[in-house]
């Protein structure tokens, strides 16, 4: 998605029948998987037996084209299929042949089943996410699945330009575990430093306080003091000047270490007022703050609807015009944006296959005779 967002022509290769698992994730509008479209946007579908000899050498042909192949089968399934990066490379030299797994391809983890929820139990990040007194809690979204597909892009883009100084391909390993571990940053060293495990402690920051979650009239604000600065222009803000070089509180480190203290003299200060309120005073001091969003929140706020431009629209085929999200990519000269619609199982079989493989209408007719593609 995000490649296809940067305006790469990107070809899904489906199998037969079902095509990719997210196509019956909710939620659903109509029969399609809105999960689905908004991931897949702007990408081609081509349906493919890769497990018969003439898919494989369809799909063969069609690397000798490419410049990128992404897969995030479980680690030996593109071997079983004959379609490893040695083979692919002999192929195409110049091929930037990506995997993304759970575990990656080496170590003795290698062959261990994984999704996202694993990802996050196994790098850490579980262990720290939730409060005190509740059991290891998965980040809301799914963020290893997210990360592996950052890293992978970095990785991609990297290799392209390493492509243009060498002029050969590359191989990319990217394990989610990896990619979650990495993004636990500071957490790490702690452990690695210290000899310390990190524990749950909500919503509060190890490192800087205030910089924690408060409770309001009407629901809850995010509040960040990131500095002693910051910290007196807050504290003139609530109207408790005395507390700038107050010993508890007059260094972050006192304020980490009196933490639950000022919990207690900012929600003094917060529960009497409304989110609305507490964000235009502590703006008015530039102290960076917000309401907690809802999801409903979120799409209801011009800054980023408008402006940002977070929310796109699509005309899906079989739908019609419907929402997705927007790109976060904002460039001066190039303009990354939603490509389009996301593709029906084998939709562009047929147009993939004759523009680049210069197949005929008997050559498609023949191979869905003969079950190795298919057209919808």
């Amino acid at each position: 998605m995000i490649l296809a967002d940067l305006g790469a022509e990107v070809i899904k290769v489906e199998r037969p029948g079902t095509g990719d698992d997210s196509r019956h994730f909710t939620p659903f509008i109509d029969d399609q998987s809105a999960y689905f479209i908004n991931i897949n946007r702007g990408k081609k579908s081509v349906v493919i037996d890769l497990k018969k000899p003439k898919g494989k050498e369809i799909f063969l042909r069609l690397v000798e084209k490419a410049d990128v192949l992404i897969e995030n089968f479980a680690p030996g399934t593109m071997e079983k299929l004959g379609l490893d990066y040695n083979v692919i490379s002999k192929v195409n030299p110049r091929i930037i042949y990506a995997s993304i797994s759970g575990f990656g391809q080496e170590g003795p983890y290698r062959n261990k089943t994984a999704y996202d929820l694993i990802a996050q139990a196994m790098g850490g990040i579980m262990s720290i996410t939730g409060w005190p007194e509740s059991p290891p809690t998965r980040v809301g979204t799914a963020i290893g699945d997210i990360l592996g597909a950052l890293y992978a892009t970095v990785a991609i883009l990297a290799a392209l330009k390493a492509r243009d100084v060498t002029g050969v391909g590359e191989r990319i390993d990217i394990a989610m575990v990896d990619c979650v571990i990495q993004a636990c940053e500071a957490y790490n060293m702690m452990w690695l430093v210290e000899g310390r495990v990190p524990t749950r402690i909500g919503n509060r920051y190890e490192f800087i306080y205030p910089y924690d979650t408060f409770k309001a009239k009407d629901g809850w604000v995010a509040v960040g003091v990131g500095n002693n600065e910051m910290w007196s222009r807050f504290c003139k803000a609530i109207g408790r000047d005395d507390l700038i070089n107050h010993e508890d509180f007059n260094t972050n480190m006192n304020r980490v270490k009196n933490h639950m203290k000022v919990k207690e003299i900012v929600e003094e200060w917060t529960s009497k007022l409304t989110t609305r309120e507490i964000a235009e005073t502590l703006e008015r001091y530039e102290i960076p703050v917000t309401p907690v969003y809802t999801m409903k929140d979120v799409w209801r706020d011009e800054h980023i609807v408008t402006h940002r431009r977070m929310l796109a629209k699509i005309n899906q085929p079989g739908i019609g015009e419907m929402p997705v999200v927007g790109t976060p990519f904002k460039m001066k000269s190039l303009t990354p944006e939603v490509g389009g619609p996301a593709p029906l199982l084998g939709q562009h079989t047929k147009e993939v296959l004759m523009t680049l493989l210069n197949l005929t209408e008997d050559d498609i007719n023949e191979l869905e005779e003969e079950e190795i593609i298919y057209c919808y």
